[in-house]
């Protein structure tokens, strides 16, 4: 049995490994849950000594099979109980993360599996990040952006990097979700800025940043 906090740490660091191309530092881990410095070293040194994570100045921080073990499974109950807030419960893609933040450490050992087998086994959640199976494969991510497209290519809203509120909202004011599909229509090389057409709609420009957020297929 794990704490609360030392199961957030064990799911940051797993998300890291699965966004970084170079070391996951205790900067990076400290940066991804807002925690100060210290108390990443202190639960970095925790964590080492239950055989969870290895840590080396070098390397940066790595875990191992049990702890990666364990990391995958937090998040397979975070990610179903995101789809079933939004399909079972009505709440809004904006909404669904803190829920689920809280009902990912209701460890029954055969909850998560019931929830995925009453939600039809799906293989990605509301933000389209892909939900591991019981086994512990996990079914491909997704990695090119908006931002990555030619001037008139055409694409579909297969995932999104941002899950703030902050952010989710605004593509619901743009009419923007999972399988909305998009055309590039433009590079603007003063801010790189794109402008897009949103399902054949009027034309749209948005930040580059908001195309780095945006995963399509």
């Amino acid at each position: 049995m794990y704490t609360l906090s030392e199961e957030n740490y064990l799911k940051s660091i797993y998300r890291l490994s699965q966004q970084l191309n170079f070391k996951i530092t205790p900067t990076a881990i400290a940066e991804s849950l807002k925690n100060n410095p210290a108390s990443v070293v202190d639960m970095i040194r925790k964590l080492t000594d239950k055989q969870l994570i290895e840590y080396d100045k070098k390397k940066g921080v790595k875990l191992t099979p049990v702890g990666l073990k364990d990391a995958v499974l937090i998040v397979r109950r975070h990610r179903l109980w995101e789809v079933f807030l939004l399909e079972k419960l009505g709440y809004h893609w904006d909404e669904i993360h803190d829920i689920a933040e809280e009902l990912e450490h209701i460890s029954d050992a055969t909850l998560a599996d019931r929830l995925d087998k009453f939600l039809g086994f799906p293989e990605y959640d509301p933000h389209g990040d892909p939900i591991p199976k019981a086994n512990g494969k996990v079914p491909k991510p997704y990695s090119v952006t908006l931002a990555d497209l030619k001037t008139g290519d055409t694409c579909r809203v297969a995932a999104v990097k941002d899950t703030s509120s902050s952010f989710l909202q605004y593509l619901q004011k743009l009419d923007i979700g999972i399988g909305t599909n998009i055309k590039l229509l433009e590079k603007i090389p003063y801010d790189n800025s794109l402008v897009i057409s949103i399902s054949d709609k009027d034309n749209t420009t948005v930040s580059q940043k908001f195309g780095e957020n945006i995963l399509v297929d």
